[in-house]
């Protein structure tokens, strides 16, 4: 049975609204913003049925909570968790942003460049210690999983917490590294969704990644100071009657049903104010009728056609449905579901040839629109596997990671180069498909790819 857990920023803060440092520390409570966002969100849950819920006991935390709580269908009472504390930051609490920059100039430097090597000097009464904060809190983080994840089988689990915690929440949970950090983004109450097979140790799923749509914003904004050298939109496809029926297509060219079509339309009305410079599309039809839709509403941005950004090439799979491959290929089939980085297609591709081939094509573009004078926005609209592999790579995992990453039809994923093509890139959100229609779960087809 599926755990799903559903984790939550809090709303704007009085030292968010001030650009301070918070950290730990506990002076800083919502303001009449964050109380807006919070019950944005709280109508967003409405429609989820929740097993227990946790936040952390900071005042912003627990603000947000309780705002939340009188929305819920079921009168769970919120539990404070010491696990679920904010990233313990105790030199700089408390100071500006650029207080911090000006005092620890190189410590701030380390902070964003290799977060995992990061540390305090702290005082305690045995003397000065050592303290690592990220790497700290993605302790804490798995800590959190072991006893809640343990305790809450196949139940809904709701968790309101902060941008530190929760990232290394999502991060332990299917594997991220440490020093990808500052690669996951978390605005004030986004929500983002997780689902756990089993324990710890068995496969999670990011089905989605800080969802802002509910609080009012189409797409999270980038981060501070400045608009990001190139910002990639990444779509996945319509439905394809072969996905309906699970029947796996591969680099066969199968056409949008009606419903895929339906689905293009609402994502080019969803993204039609949302200026977008150029775009890349798969030379496959189904990628290139999605990305037409959208392009609509962007008459004047030209299209271009990638061929490594075909779908994988299943080989002797391709055409058949899910039930007919298990007869002929089952060992095969299920290896592919355990272990999908060991398996070669029969006739077709491993899972390395379209990791190298997507990853190849995807750098190719950030590097020729990466301009921070004249920052560009592009649409890239693609396949399953294609799309997972890319979003693997930028998270920091390999290719054993495959089914950890969700991608519903037509779902967008924002991606961010705030330094260009040579720094780490900003996940600002991944798998939405609110505007779809149906709520903050993914209830696209879960076909085959």
């Amino acid at each position: 049975m599926t755990t799903r857990v559903i984790i939550v920023r809090h709303g704007q803060s009085s030292y968010n609204a001030q650009q301070k440092i918070q950290g730990r520390c506990d002076e800083s409570v919502l303001t009449e913003q964050g109380q807006t966002e919070a019950k944005k969100v709280g109508m967003a849950l409405q429609g989820v049925t929740f097993d227990a819920f946790y936040h952390s006991p900071l005042q912003r935390a627990t603000q947000t909570a309780s705002i939340i709580q009188q929305y819920l269908a079921n009168s769970l009472t919120p539990e404070a968790k010491e696990e679920l504390r904010e990233v313990d930051l105790p030199l700089w609490e408390k100071l500006s942003k650029q207080e911090v920059v000006e005092k620890f100039p190189a410590d701030y430097r380390c902070w964003k460049e290799r977060p995992h090597e990061f540390k305090m000097l702290v005082s305690e009464p045995a003397g000065e210690k050592e303290h690592f904060p990220v790497l700290s809190l993605y302790e804490q983080a798995q800590l959190f999983w072991q006893e809640a994840i343990a305790k809450h089988q196949g139940q809904t689990i709701l968790i309101v917490a902060h941008n530190g915690i929760n990232r290394c929440l999502i991060m332990s949970a299917i594997g991220i590294p440490p020093e990808r950090y500052h690669t996951i983004q978390q605005s004030n109450c986004c929500i983002n969704v997780l689902n756990f097979s089993g324990g710890l140790e068995d496969p999670v799923q990011l089905e989605s990644l800080n969802q802002v749509s509910h609080t009012g914003s189409v797409l999270p904004p980038p981060r501070p100071p400045k608009p990001p050298a190139v910002r990639l939109l990444l779509v996945r496809h319509g439905e394809t009657e072969w996905n309906r029926m699970s029947r796996f297509q591969g680099m066969m060219d199968i056409p949008l049903n009606e419903t895929g079509k339906e689905q293009a339309r609402k994502a080019a009305q969803y993204l039609k104010d949302v200026h977008i410079d150029f775009a890349v599309t798969s030379s496959l039809l189904r990628p290139k009728e999605t990305a037409e839709i959208i392009l609509e509403y962007h008459q004047s941005v030209p299209l271009a056609l990638e061929d490594q950004f075909k779908e994988i090439g299943h080989g002797l799979w391709e055409g058949k449905l899910e039930s007919e491959i298990e007869a002929e290929f089952g060992e095969l089939l299920q290896q592919w579901k355990d272990a999908p980085e060991t398996v070669q297609m029969p006739e077709g591709e491993n899972l390395q040839q379209v990791w190298d081939r997507a990853i190849a094509a995807w750098n190719k573009i950030v590097q020729t629109h990466s301009n921070p004078d004249e920052p560009k926005v592009v649409l890239v609209s693609a396949h399953d596997a294609i799309n997972k592999v890319i979003i693997c790579y930028l998270l920091g995992l390999e290719p054993k990671s495959f089914w950890n990453i969700k991608q519903g039809n037509c779902a967008v994923s924002v991606i961010d180069y705030p330094q260009g093509a040579e720094g780490l890139p900003v996940l600002q959100t991944v798998n939405l498909t609110t505007y779809l229609g149906s709520g903050i779960l993914d209830r696209t087809a879960a076909g085959a790819l």
